[in-house]
């Protein structure tokens, strides 16, 4: 499920691009578990009084920029998906999209908030999410980073979108917006069916059974090698994994002390990734990779390939590295 950005920028921005989702995942499951809860409460209560049902209590569409991000975003997507709207004033294809995206906001009635950033008026955003052309979307669920889409679309590829966000922020991460979707009930995400092998699979890492999790995923790419969620849970369980029981600072020590010692390396990076020093941990593989040989060097580099596969493909900070890569191997 991101986020991302280079350590020279603001500290609200690292909180958006630099959460470590894989981290974070089960905690906001279980505030939104408890926020859910709160809310079916009040839901009953008022039903009882016979008071109508509240509206959401924050806005559907809001113009976002590098000062209110913090706050607008990244806060607000622990709570629901936050979709954003890179555009400008000149350009002809954010006028297409734009009242489209506005529209499908208030369609789904509080299932997402679309945030709208100008990026004549907000350069520093704009850089730091990569956008190389507008319009561009994201989203960020529980602080990560998710890619949507570039370019005009149809209303109707832009809600099949929208209605696999809503899908996968809820069972990713338990995170729902406030009313309804087109055919759905209210208060859940759009109805659809998902593989058994699947859902066993996210439930076992959401609730920190690792190694159940991991099994769990490679059932599911042995009948389906092609399903790419599958593949970022089983990096992300993998990840986890790894990592249990080792102390940070003892990690970075020993890694500081034998830049030769490729495990306490791979060890050092796993931490910085899920610390989110992503940018750390992608350079401290890099240059293990290129100083190093034969397995110890092949261990590097499909390490910092797992690595890849849990930030994803499309991330900026991953096509430096994968460069950064490419010019040691060859």
């Amino acid at each position: 499920m991101q986020p991302r950005n280079s350590r020279q920028n603001s500290s609200a921005l690292r909180g958006a691009v630099d959460l470590a989702a894989v981290k974070a995942a089960g905690e906001a499951a279980q505030k939104a578990e408890q926020s859910r809860a709160e809310r079916a409460r009040q839901a009953a209560a008022a039903e009882a009084a016979g008071i109508a049902p509240a509206e959401p209590a924050y806005r559907l569409v809001i113009d976002v920029t590098e000062d209110t991000f913090e706050v607008e975003v990244v806060q607000r997507s622990t709570e629901v998906p936050v979709v954003i709207d890179f555009w400008a004033e000149w350009c002809g294809p954010c006028k297409q999209l734009s009242p489209i995206l506005e529209s499908l906001a208030e369609e789904y009635a509080g299932q997402f908030v679309l945030a709208k950033i100008d990026v004549d008026a907000n350069p520093m955003l704009s850089q730091q999410f990569g956008i190389q052309g507008i319009p561009a979307v994201m989203a960020v669920v529980a602080g990560q980073l998710v890619p949507l889409f570039q370019g005009a679309e149809s209303a109707a590829n832009v809600r099949k979108v929208l209605d696999q966000l809503i899908l996968v922020a809820e069972q990713r991460f338990g995170i729902a917006g406030g009313a309804a979707a087109p055919g759905g009930e209210p208060g859940g995400a759009p109805q659809r069916f998902e593989d058994p092998a699947l859902a066993a699979a996210h439930d076992a890492l959401d609730r920190g059974d690792l190694g159940g999790a991991v099994q769990a995923y490679k059932n599911v790419l042995a009948d389906q090698p092609g399903n790419t969620e599958a593949k970022l849970g089983l990096a992300q369980a993998e990840l986890l994994h790894r990592i249990e029981g080792l102390d940070l600072q003892t990690v970075r020590a020993a890694a500081a002390a034998d830049p030769k010692n490729v495990e306490v390396q791979l060890q050092a990076a796993d931490l910085d990734l899920v610390g989110g020093h992503v940018e750390d941990a992608f350079g401290r593989l890099v240059d293990t990779v290129g100083r190093t040989a034969g397995e110890d060097r092949d261990a590097a580099r499909l390490r910092l390939l797992e690595l890849f596969e849990v930030i994803g493909a499309e991330d900026p900070r991953v096509v430096v590295a994968r460069a950064a890569l490419a010019r040691v191997l060859f």
